[in-house]
């Protein structure tokens, strides 16, 4: 079979359209896994900053602009909600030590998603989700697992142990850490 002239300009047409979408179609995926980390790197510069600007005694990074209105933090006792019940949770934290050092030891993710490896030390000296200061120097370590949707914080969940914590707060005499990660 001959392919005359017409054929042959419409083959040769064709494959040159399919190839320029086929690259298109490249340059779109890897724009978009681009476009992806862009973000997820903001996130976690945000994210960061918002936290380590909390615990230094800036309560007013807990607004709109930084957190989802809807917010929510997984606890054992159920999910907080609102950008009030995050920040009433929180200063548990501000209210109940001073001499706050908070380490983000190393964060990583994809997406929307960030984990986040932490370590807090602190002297309690106030009330602490309800436990009366005790003066006990508390080292503790965890891992959060956090979602961020259209560059604010949509949920957050602490995984820490708990008995280390009581332990510390309960100690009578002498430092003692118990869950020490930062070895890692």
């Amino acid at each position: 079979m001959k392919i005359t002239g017409i054929y042959q300009s419409i083959l040769i047409i064709s494959l040159i359209l399919f190839s320029i979408i086929s690259c298109n179609s490249s340059n779109s995926g890897d724009r978009n896994l681009l476009d992806a980390k862009i973000q997820f790197e903001k996130d976690l510069e945000k994210y960061e900053n918002i936290w380590n600007s909390f615990l230094s005694g800036d309560t007013t990074v807990v607004n709109k602009d930084n957190f989802q209105t809807d917010v929510k933090v997984v606890t054992n006792e159920g999910n907080l909600v609102g950008i009030e019940a995050v920040k009433n949770f929180y200063m548990n934290y501000l209210n109940g030590f001073s001499n706050i050092e908070f380490t983000i030891i190393d964060a990583f993710g994809q997406g929307d998603k960030i984990v986040k490896h932490w370590n807090f030390k602190g002297v309690h000296t106030g009330v602490f989700f309800g436990i009366p200061a005790t003066g006990n120097k508390l080292d503790l370590s965890g891992t959060t697992l956090v979602e961020m949707k259209d560059g604010k914080i949509a949920k957050e969940q602490d995984f820490f142990d708990m008995q280390s914590m009581i332990s510390q707060l309960n100690k009578s005499e002498g430092d003692i850490v118990i869950d020490d990660y930062m070895g890692m």
